[in-house]
């Protein structure tokens, strides 16, 4: 059986595992602080040593852009020309993506326990899909089917405008203008976005906002111990449902609506019967046309490494 390497590599953590290339199935991953290690390729022969196998194929999904062969990580220390680490590890093929590029290529692999649907019909083969994600930022990507291949697009969707389309998003945009200048969605859509959210509804009441994190805000909404918190949250829910609405507008996205990252899990309850999808399908005279469209939260432990196993599984020439 061959095995090709894959990563999911954070500012934080740097997760490795092991990908059947004729299956893509993930097995013996491990997760690395990235701390400990004074590069990336530390970590991997680390890895590769306590498996006790060698791969000749690997690829690194990693939490920054991927332009040259450079890669030098946002929130990390870690920095490597893609040529020279193939060459010290001896690998034939080594593929360096976008984190958000692996989610995405993950979709094709998903089965339905691996998701969470939130109304619309069934997803359509074939058709394009838009997946997108709140943690401490905001990712977007599409994904298309050409050819008999799948297609990542990756962007900087969550640096669109917030578009506001209420009165109470009116004045959140208002009180966030004034700050900050440029009210992007990823200003509301984020961990960060929730600490906005909460201190613009409290500002906008001409009183003082507590220094809370996002973990603050969420957990007193989930305990009904803060009003303004409760209201933060459910703001968040229906931006997060007009946003998707938007992707679905943007491409037709009748593959689906897909939901990463790290926030929304943590209040799946609350979201479920949250204005979400009402928000979703609040598009005037194109109803009827999202409303069909289904959207699946991502509940796979692991998108990011099964996403870099499909990735490479792609390249070396296998239909997923």
């Amino acid at each position: 059986m061959t095995y090709a390497l894959v990563g999911d590599v954070g500012g934080t953590n740097a997760r490795l595992a092991l990908c059947t290339v004729a299956t893509g199935e993930i097995t013996q991953a491990k997760t690395y602080s990235g701390l400990e290690f004074d590069s990336l390729e530390a970590v991997i022969r680390q890895y590769l040593k306590a498996c006790d196998i060698e791969v000749q194929d690997a690829c690194i999904a990693i939490a920054c852009p991927v332009t040259e062969d450079w890669v030098a990580m946002t929130n990390h220390s870690w920095a490597f020309s893609i040529k020279e680490m193939k060459a010290s590890l001896g690998l034939s093929h080594l593929e360096v993506i976008n984190d958000f590029t692996a989610v995405s290529m993950a979709i094709p692999m998903l089965s339905s326990d691996d998701v969470l649907q939130f109304g619309g019909g069934d997803a359509q083969p074939g058709k394009p899909i838009a997946v997108y994600g709140a943690g401490t930022g905001l990712g977007v990507a599409h994904l298309v089917h050409v050819d008999r291949r799948w297609v990542s697009l990756p962007g900087e969707g969550g640096h669109v405008d917030f578009a506001p389309n209420s009165e109470e998003e009116d004045i959140i945009l208002e009180v966030l203008r004034a700050e900050v200048g440029h009210v992007s969605a990823e200003r509301v859509l984020s961990g960060p976005g929730l600490v906005n959210l909460y201190r613009a509804i409290v500002k906008a009441d001409n009183r003082l906002p507590e220094k809370w994190e996002p973990k603050d805000i969420t957990e007193r909404a989930l305990a009904d111990s803060c009003i303004d918190c409760r209201r933060a949250l459910s703001l968040f829910c229906v931006i997060m449902g007009r946003f998707g609405g938007n992707l679905a507008l943007n491409l037709g996205t009748f593959g689906g609506v897909y939901i990463a990252g790290g926030i929304v899990p943590r209040f799946m309850e609350f979201f479920k019967a949250s204005g979400f999808r009402a928000a979703f399908e609040d598009k005037g005279r194109f109803r009827d046309y999202v409303r069909e469209i289904p959207v699946f939260m991502i509940t796979h432990g692991q998108p990011g490494l099964l996403g870099a196993g499909a990735h490479l599984r792609q390249t070396l020439g296998m239909h997923l």
